[in-house]
C-alpha cells in the first residue's frame, strides 16, 4: 500500500465560508509569501450561507452567491482543498488528517469549521422529504422537490425558519411553521416585535403554531405528515428540520483546546494552544454588549473574527472589537433590524424606551444610559446609527429623548458625535454638511 501524501503548509484554514476567507485575506495583506491551504468538506466556491433562501426562490443563482471572484484562490495564492473533510488534528505534531488518507502539517491554524444543524429526537426522521436548511446542498435538494409538493411544514420559527419559510412559500407551497417556544423569533426580537413578525407571517398565509413540537414525522418512505405533541396531524410532503446550528467541534473534543459550547477564543482569537486559532459559528468570542465570551453564530461577526484571526496568524497583533447578536432582515415584506439584547433579564436594571406607531415599532434597551439593545420593525432607516451608538458605547443621556424620533439623524447627536461619525475635517476646514445623512447599516443580511 502506498504510503499516505503529507503536504507542508504554514497556514491551515479548516473553513471555507465568512470566516476562513476573511482570515487568508488578512493573511495575504501581511504575508505575500507564507503557504495558505484552505480545507472545506464542501465541493463549491466560497459563497455567501445567508442567501440560500433567494438561491431555492429562484432570484440568486450560484454564481449570484459567490462573495468573491472566481480566480480568487488563484489570485491569492491560496491551495482551495475543496470536498475534502479533516477527519482529525494531531496538535502535537501539528498535523491534520484527511479523509483521503493525506496529511497536512502546519505552522498556524485556524479552525473555522462553522456549525452543525440540530437535530431533534424525532421519530421518523430518516424519512425521505425531510430537510435541514443550512448548505447550498440543502437548497438544492429542496429545490429538486418543491414543485411536487403543495404542503410543507418547517420545525423552527427562528432566523433559518423563517427564512425557509418565505422561500417555499414563494415557491407556491402551503407553509406551517412548528415552534416549541411561546413566539417565533425569539432569540432576536421582544414579545411586541415577535406579535408582529408572527401577523405578518399570517397575513401571507403561513399558519404559525407555537408552544408546540414534532413528536412523529408519518408516512412509509416518504414523509406525509406530521404528528404534533398536542396529537394534532398536519399532512405535508416536505419537512424542513430549522432548529438551529450547534458548533462544530468534533474535531477538538478530547484536545488540550478550551471548549465550553463553542471553542473558546481571546481577543485575538487565539485559543488556549498555542498557534492555534478561532472564529465564527464554532467560537465564543467576546460579546461587547454582555461584556463577556459567547456563541454570536452571524456573518459580519465571522467575517471579522476571521480577519483579526488572520492578522494575528500572521503576526500582526489586532484585538478583536466584539460582536454581537446582530440582523437586519427583511421577510414578507417586513423590515426588520436587530441587535444585542431585546428583552431584558432584569427590568429594574435596564430601561426600555418603545414607539409603537401603525406598522412600525421601535425599542431600544438601555443601562446607565448606554444603548445595550435595539428592535427596529417596519421602518429601519436609522438603525444604522443607533447600531453605530450602541457599539461605540456612546452615554446617550443628553439627547435620549430624540433617539426614537422621526427626525432622528446625526444631526441629533451633539456636535462632536456626529462630526466624529462623518469624518469631518478640522474647526478650520468646516465644510456645508447636508440636514441628516446616515450611517451605513452595519448589519448583514
Amino acid at each position: 500500500m502506498a504510503k499516505a501524501r503529507t503536504l507542508k503548509t504554514k497556514y491551515l484554514i479548516i473553513g471555507n465560508s465568512a470566516g476562513g476567507i476573511g482570515a487568508a485575506e488578512a493573511i495575504r495583506e501581511v504575508d505575500k509569501a507564507g503557504s495558505i491551504t484552505i480545507v472545506s468538506d464542501e465541493p463549491y466556491h466560497c459563497y455567501s450561507r445567508p442567501l440560500i433562501a433567494k438561491y431555492l426562490t429562484g432570484e440568486r443563482t450560484f454564481e449570484g452567491m459567490l462573495f468573491r471572484p472566481l480566480d480568487f484562490y488563484e489570485q491569492n495564492a491560496i491551495d482551495a482543498r475543496l470536498g475534502h473533510t479533516v477527519t482529525g488534528l494531531g496538535l502535537d505534531k501539528r498535523t491534520a488528517a484527511l479523509e483521503s488518507g493525506e496529511r497536512i502539517t502546519w505552522e498556524r491554524l485556524l479552525i473555522a469549521s462553522g456549525g452543525v444543524p440540530i437535530v431533534p429526537d424525532t421519530t421518523g426522521l430518516d424519512k425521505r422529504g425531510v430537510f435541514n436548511f443550512i448548505s447550498l446542498d440543502d437548497a438544492r435538494a429542496i429545490s429538486e422537490l418543491v414543485d411536487s409538493a403543495t404542503k410543507a411544514v418547517v420545525i423552527g420559527g427562528g432566523l433559518i425558519g423563517i427564512s425557509a419559510t418565505e422561500a417555499l412559500s414563494k415557491r407556491g407551497l402551503e407553509v406551517t411553521v412548528v415552534e416549541m417556544k411561546d413566539r417565533i423569533l425569539n432569540t432576536i426580537l421582544d414579545e411586541e416585535a415577535s406579535r408582529m413578525a408572527a401577523e405578518t407571517l399570517e397575513n401571507a398565509g403561513i399558519r404559525v403554531i407555537t408552544d408546540n413540537t414534532v413528536a412523529e414525522i408519518m408516512g412509509k418512505d416518504w414523509v406525509s405528515s406530521v404528528v404534533l405533541s398536542d396529537g394534532e396531524e398536519i399532512p405535508c410532503s416536505l419537512l424542513v428540520v430549522a432548529i438551529g446550528v450547534l458548533p462544530r467541534i468534533d474535531l477538538v473534543q478530547g484536545a488540550d483546546i478550551k471548549v465550553n459550547r463553542g471553542i473558546v477564543v481571546d481577543r485575538t482569537m487565539a485559543t488556549n494552544y498555542p498557534d492555534v486559532y478561532a472564529c465564527g459559528d464554532v467560537s465564543e468570542a467576546y460579546d461587547f454588549v454582555l461584556d463577556t465570551n459567547r456563541l454570536t453564530p452571524i456573518w459580519p461577526n465571522a467575517h471579522i473574527g476571521g480577519r483579526v484571526a488572520g492578522y494575528n496568524m500572521a503576526g500582526v497583533r489586532t484585538e478583536y472589537p466584539g460582536g454581537t447578536a446582530m440582523n437586519s432582515l427583511n421577510y414578507f415584506g417586513l423590515d426588520i433590524a436587530a441587535a444585542g439584547i431585546a428583552t431584558p433579564p432584569e427590568k429594574n436594571v435596564y430601561e426600555c424606551v418603545s414607539r409603537r406607531e401603525d406598522g412600525t415599532y421601535k425599542k431600544l434597551v438601555m443601562k446607565d444610559d448606554i444603548i445595550l439593545g435595539m428592535v427596529c420593525i417596519g421602518d429601519i432607516e436609522k438603525s444604522g446609527i443607533l447600531y453605530s451608538l450602541m457599539k461605540d458605547r456612546v452615554n446617550v443621556r443628553k439627547f435620549k429623548g430624540a433617539l426614537l424620533a422621526d427626525n432622528f439623524g446625526l444631526v441629533s447627536l451633539p456636535r462632536r458625535l456626529w462630526r466624529e461619525r462623518l469624518g469631518a475635517p478640522q474647526p478650520e476646514q468646516v465644510v456645508e454638511l447636508p440636514e441628516e445623512e446616515e450611517m451605513e447599516d452595519v448589519m448583514d443580511e
